[in-house]
């Protein structure tokens, strides 16, 4: 498989959002297991080698585990730091069955399992217990979003050490089932209106609660149907949309109110990092110059290892 797999969004569609509730179901234990980090930061998944990985969460006694969404082996990988480790397959489940299998495993193992209620940020949520729909699964689909999702990751983390302010780590949130990295200027931001589907507005006002410039990758949906690459800023100024982003297939979506550039542009660009590099560096300046954002934070160059190890 390339660094940049081909997706497509449409055949794609069902091993998409059945990845997507499955995240759902396990985002679940981080949200509950770990006390409150500002703006949601510890209910997101990390990309990993083979998935989506929580952090470490705390089981009592001492004890802590993690949960990993397995993309190449359909299977959800938990590993205790007691050497415990035990899986449960997810190809072919409802979401229904997949609860009630995991629920049972990590109370086998005297692991914590609040798995109550049910998905975020869609309409028309059902409860897990309750939600007997056909999740297809396509492991060569699996594959190649994975692979989206851990190219974009890299490109993301480069781009994160380039800002000496405060900075979100590269992570996935699955309640929107997107890739994201945010900066902060330090400074508060107006209440956020909130809206989002299942979702408090308490938490949204929370997440942004401070000004914000964010970047982030989603494979298709809510109003793009195709995978894509997206930035916006919160404010966001009037005349943002005005500005020239790069490279020349970026643009502004007025109906978002975000850049964005198409996965697929990005891939079949001669270098692709760079090109994501220069879409992430371009819509940063822009909002950061319409927002009076300080200066002196910025970094231009990636350094790989740490200063000591220069020594």
């Amino acid at each position: 498989m390339t660094a940049w797999p081909h997706l497509d969004y449409t055949a794609d569609r069902p091993t998409i959002e059945s990845c997507h509730m499955v995240s759902q179901l396990v985002g679940k234990l981080p949200t509950r297991l770990h006390p409150w980090v500002n703006h949601g930061w510890h209910v997101a998944l990390r990309v990993s080698p083979r998935g989506f990985v929580t952090r470490s969460m705390p089981a009592g006694d001492g004890r802590s585990f993690t949960v990993e969404i397995d993309m190449r082996d359909g299977c959800l990988r938990i590993a205790c730091d007691n050497g415990g480790a035990w899986q449960v397959g997810f190809v072919g489940k409802t979401i229904a069955v997949l609860q009630s299998d995991l629920r049972k495993t990590l109370e086998d193992a005297s692991l914590p399992a609040p798995l109550h209620g049910g998905p975020n940020e869609v309409i028309d949520a059902v409860l897990f217990a309750r939600d007997d729909t056909a999740r297809p699964w396509d492991a060569d689909a699996a594959l190649r979003l994975h692979g989206a999702f851990a190219a974009a990751d890299r490109v993301f983390n480069a781009f994160r050490s380039l800002y000496l302010g405060k900075s979100s780590p590269s992570h996935m949130f699955w309640g929107s089932f997107d890739l994201a990295v945010t900066r902060f200027s330090g400074r508060r931001a107006p209440p956020h209106p909130g809206g989002f589907p299942n979702l408090p507005d308490h938490v949204t006002r929370e997440a942004y609660s401070h000004e914000v410039i964010s970047a982030g990758f989603w494979p298709g949906g809510g109003g793009v149907d195709e995978a894509a690459f997206y930035a916006y800023a919160y404010p966001s100024p009037d005349e943002l949309g005005d500005a020239a982003a790069s490279p020349e297939s970026a643009y502004w979506h007025a109906d978002l109110g975000e850049f964005v550039i198409t996965y697929a542009d990005v891939a079949a660009s001669n270098d692709p990092d760079a090109a994501l590099m220069a879409f992430l560096q371009s819509t940063y300046d822009a909002a950061a110059e319409r927002l009076d954002w300080p200066t002196d934070c910025a970094v231009r160059q990636p350094s790989y290892g740490s200063p000591a190890q220069t020594v």
